[in-house]
């Protein structure tokens, strides 16, 4: 047995076909196959069942892929801490995010690659819903995303760690007679058309707070936050965000879409939450991002 074994192992039972975790690791269809065959003959025992529809792990399997997930973690910390003695750290940093708090961790990021500029940082901004599946299946390493009593991560294969608070507002463009209010009322933000982020707890904020006064007048729902911006830019709509999503950065103090705030918004605690899987130990350069993100936003 070996590492390279343990690693076409893994590579398989992520990618359900063998095919495609050859075209990964840039290996041979040929030397994945024989690699995992002769592990198997060495454990006595079947790792994968294989058929048309690609490469699944047996019972047994499942069982041995959760020792070997293991062991190439703790493979992967011992080379980072090698690393770490010789003051460097390396290979990919991977971290999903819902819009809105990149804006706050720039400079960390910065700082971040600074420090240690042979880790690739690799930030996507996507759904909460996206980010525990890419977590889930070890294609991101953490995400940061909303939680509140009523909307907290369900999944009991994720730890979700409490990073910032924050609140639900209205943002409005700094010419909109709206922008000369210091609060909106539910009923007066009702009246307003609207362009959401295709965010699960932001189409529910939404739906809670407006519906009982009628059907919610929605422009349009995205994942382009460029598109949002321009929307409510050209003053044809509204939208909604968390506070901190709007707050402005040097060299650009001079945003055109500010906040008001929304009545009776700050009722239930909203948290920014840092996710990751609950069984993994955080790698060396996880935990130095990790370690700046508590002390950057708390």
């Amino acid at each position: 047995m070996n590492i390279e074994q343990l690693e076409h192992v893994a590579e398989a039972a992520k990618a359900g076909s063998l095919t495609k975790a050859a075209d990964h690791l840039h290996v041979s269809l040929s030397a994945i196959s024989q690699s995992i065959s002769k592990l198997e003959k060495e454990l006595g025992v079947q790792l994968f069942i294989r058929n048309r529809q690609g490469t699944a792990l047996t019972a047994e399997g499942i069982r041995i892929m959760e020792k070997a997930e293991k062991v190439l973690t703790a493979i992967g910390e011992l080379k980072e801490e090698a690393n770490r003695c010789s003051d460097t750290l390396t290979g990919d940093l991977k971290i999903g995010m819902i819009p809105g708090p990149i804006n706050l961790l720039i400079d960390m990021v910065s700082a971040y690659k600074t420090d240690y500029p042979n880790v690739k940082v690799e930030i996507y901004e996507m759904g909460p819903v996206k980010i525990a599946e890419g977590i889930l299946n070890n294609d991101l390493d953490i995400g940061l995303v909303l939680t509140s009593h009523s909307f907290a991560v369900q999944n009991h294969e994720l730890i979700a760690e409490k990073i910032l608070e924050g609140k639900m507002v209205a943002g409005v463009h700094k010419q909109s007679p709206l922008a000369k209010l210091d609060r909106i009322s539910p009923e007066q933000l009702f009246k307003e058309t609207l362009v959401l982020y295709n965010d699960d707890y932001i189409k529910k904020f939404a739906y809670d707070t407006l519906s009982p006064y009628g059907p919610i007048d929605v422009l349009f729902t995205t994942n382009n936050t460029e598109a949002i911006k321009r929307a409510v830019q050209s003053g044809v709509a509204v939208t909604l965000g968390m506070d901190y999503s709007f707050r402005s950065r040097s060299p650009y103090p001079n945003e055109t879409v500010i906040p008001i705030e929304i009545d009776g918004a700050d009722k239930e605690a909203l948290h920014l939450a840092l996710i990751r899987r609950k069984d993994k130990v955080p790698s060396l350069k996880v935990k130095e991002f990790m370690r700046r993100i508590h002390r950057e936003l708390r």
